[in-house]
């Protein structure tokens, strides 16, 4: 009998709502994930970060870098002038021209590892970004440095959001975003590696937030063509008002919780013989 394949299912937001939270715990709790990102600038990471306790050396505990949901963590005159992040529609352009202030980027990249450290005690396992901001000029640049200035090269891994070509044309569901993500990408893993920093080889998990396709078919695709030390995003959750009020992603992600916890999802690994890791 053959022997089982390591991969990690990280599930996006911890922190954006509680409703999320929940979700993410619940199945944390089951051994239906093995990695969490944190959204440590939401009020919600401080309410629900406790919960994360029971879960250390099961799951793998990172910041989901925020820049585009919520307010900083701190004062940003130029990124943020009214409190607020820009959205991702508002931020791209001005970082594809490098039109952003990297000083008060990487004092908020600062902000939010201390929100981390406040709660966590050590430092996050990984950092990834929220939309993926982490990858975008400017502010991966300032990501690297503040990471190696604490001491965090050979520590924490950075997750790179790009696959093959070749693995992301084999999967159809969400494979413009995909393709997109991985232009936008170009050069990161080879950025982060020579600074020190592991990345993942493999990514997956685009799908569409409108359950235009059945939830099954997302992860049996998301769980095809995976590369040497693969992750798979996901985004569950239970929906509540603060969700509603913050972000376009709701029913998605109760199909999301509800597949996750089901039979269908156990039977998949099995039959794919993978094993949820918290680890590359």
């Amino acid at each position: 009998m053959g022997s089982f394949r390591n991969v990690i299912l990280c599930a996006d937001d911890f922190g954006l709502a509680d409703g999320v939270s929940r979700g993410i715990v619940e199945l944390a709790e089951m051994g239906r994930l093995s990695a969490t990102g944190a959204m440590t600038n939401m009020p919600g990471w401080r309410r629900a970060a406790g919960d994360l306790k029971s879960l250390k050396g099961r799951i793998a505990i990172g910041l989901h870098l925020n820049l585009t949901t919520g307010s900083p963590l701190g004062s940003m005159p130029q990124f943020a002038p009214a409190g607020i992040f820009p959205s991702l529609k508002d931020l791209l352009p001005k970082a594809l021209k490098r039109r952003l202030p990297a000083d008060e980027i990487a004092q908020e990249i600062g902000r939010q590892l201390d929100a981390f450290l406040d709660i966590q005690g050590e430092p996050p396992a990984f950092v990834d970004g929220h939309q993926h901001v982490h990858v975008l000029p400017v502010i991966r640049p300032a990501l690297i440095k503040v990471l190696q200035e604490r001491g965090y090269a050979g520590r924490v891994w950075l997750r790179d959001p790009s696959d093959k070509v070749v693995s992301i044309l084999c999967r159809p569901i969400g494979r413009r975003k995909a393709l997109i993500v991985k232009s936008l990408s170009r050069g990161f893993a080879r950025s982060a590696q020579a600074a020190g920093f592991r990345t993942n080889e493999g990514f997956s998990g685009f799908a569409p937030l409108d359950l235009s396709v059945p939830v099954s078919c997302v992860f049996e695709e998301a769980f095809s063509t995976l590369g040497p030390h693969p992750v798979v995003m996901c985004h569950p959750g239970y929906v509540d008002d603060e969700l509603r009020a913050l972000d376009p992603a709701l029913e998605s992600r109760v199909a999301e919780l509800e597949y996750l916890r089901s039979d269908a999802f156990g039977d998949l690994l099995t039959d794919r013989r993978l094993k949820l890791a918290p680890s590359l």
